[in-house]
């Protein structure tokens, strides 16, 4: 019975149905097949109780503020910034993108979005300055990335939820990993200048270094307000991301007079869509949890690998490869709710520290978001741009690659992923 529902869940996802029915539908088969004396006002209890949570909040609140940002003139400021102060770095435009897509990730957290704002932005700079068009659309596609590593992160919230994380420590472990990963893209960018011969940016004097700086004070206030005001106790997550969207809102509105009543309209509308698909996810996820729990699937996989004298390191390999797969299918969001529940657990009994965990999931699901055939990522730059989708995906293969060497590093030395948080709260 259970191989019937796993397989009409595929038929479902290949079928194009929308992710809160492939996951819905099996589980309510689940339960009418193996839990037929569970009340049905038990399940509407789990669908809604499940989103009933005060960390949930700050989701909406970080999708308004990337909204905000992304529509007006913070996200153009950092990365003006950003190009500046690269100065004359070989391939200082390509630099520019991941240090900008950085900067974008740490007051947005949305990786479409960023894909969108860099790409909308930086893809013609990049074309003019030497860069092949595969490597310019796969540069900016993968960047993006970085936006899911650097606080403050949906995916780390949702992750956090699920588990009981710290969301703050989750943030800290992000930093790292995050830079890491964009050191690695900045290092195929000096590569790729050197082979081609790129010229470097234009030279810049310190007066228009810091005039840049100056120009982007207000912009650069919103990483400090977030990180800050979580770092020093001033703010819980969830406050520190409605005091973005007030700034955001302030910022746009009377310092760079961006916004209209029908601009501000518009956006709102636009992020309550997003925020409505999340957490319809979300509560159909609390409900396969459930499920998961009630049947203690995280003790079968525990007396699997016990059974077959499988160790940590094979366990970490499973949880990789199973994130990869389902990156290439399903929506990061869905990806978290259908395999962290069964699969945190027996981390938890293997030894891993829960934001160690977090960050291989968090990369997983970051690669999966630029891996093909239904990478998220890929299918906006092409919207946004216009380009073809095998032609994003030919530029994407390289940093797959380099992103997977990433995920071995992250993976295996936990240290790098719990250095900045036992140094802050430890």
């Amino acid at each position: 019975m259970l191989a019937v529902i796993a397989l009409i869940a595929v038929v479902l996802l290949f079928a194009g149905f929308e992710m809160f029915l492939v996951l819905g539908g099996p589980t309510l088969l689940i339960k009418a097949s193996f839990y037929p004396s569970i009340p049905n006002p038990v399940i509407i209890q789990k669908l809604v109780g499940g989103i009933n949570h005060t960390t949930l909040l700050a989701i909406p609140f970080f999708i308004l503020a990337a909204h905000l940002m992304g529509s007006g003139q913070i996200a153009k400021q950092l990365t003006n910034c950003v190009r500046l102060l690269i100065g004359r770095t070989p391939g200082g435009v390509g630099h520019t993108v991941v240090g900008g897509s950085m900067a974008f990730g740490s007051v947005s957290g949305s990786a479409p979005a960023t894909v969108a704002a860099m790409g909308g932005m930086l893809y013609p700079e990049m074309r003019k300055s030497g860069f092949s068009e595969k490597f310019s659309l796969g540069l900016i596609v993968s960047s993006a990335e970085t936006a899911l590593l650097i606080p403050p992160s949906i995916t780390f919230i949702i992750y956090g939820w699920i588990t009981g994380t710290s969301i703050a420590k989750l943030f800290a472990g992000g930093i790292a990993v995050g830079l890491f990963l964009g050191l690695a893209f900045s290092v195929m960018v000096w590569l790729e200048a050197r082979l081609k011969g790129i010229a470097p940016n234009e030279k810049t004097s310190f007066r228009e270094k810091w005039e840049g700086i100056r120009s982007a004070g207000w912009a650069l206030g919103m990483p400090v307000i977030i990180l800050g005001g979580i770092y020093s106790g001033f703010f819980t997550p969830t406050e520190a991301a409605a005091a973005s969207v007030v700034y955001a809102v302030f910022v746009e509105a009377v310092v760079y007079r961006e916004f209209t009543w029908k601009k501000l309209f518009d956006v709102v509308e636009k992020s309550a869509v997003a925020t409505a698909i999340i957490f319809v996810l979300l509560a159909v996820g609390g409900l396969l949890s459930f499920f998961v729990t009630l049947g203690q699937v995280p003790t079968h996989i525990t007396n699997f690998l016990h059974a077959a004298n499988a160790g940590l390191i094979t366990f970490l390999i499973f949880v990789n490869i199973c994130f990869l797969i389902a990156g290439m299918f399903i929506d990061p969001n869905s990806a978290q709710l259908l395999l962290v529940p069964p699969l945190f657990p027996v981390a938890q009994a293997l030894g891993v520290d829960p934001v160690h965990f977090g960050m291989i999931v968090t990369l997983n699901i970051s690669l999966g978001m630029i891996t093909p055939p239904f990478g998220l990522d890929i299918f906006v730059a092409a919207s946004t741009l216009g380009k073809p989708v095998m032609t994003i995906i030919k530029g994407v293969w390289p940093f797959v690659v380099v992103n997977i060497l990433v995920l071995l590093v992250v993976t295996y030395v936990p240290g790098l992923s719990m250095f900045i948080p036992n140094l802050i709260f430890n």
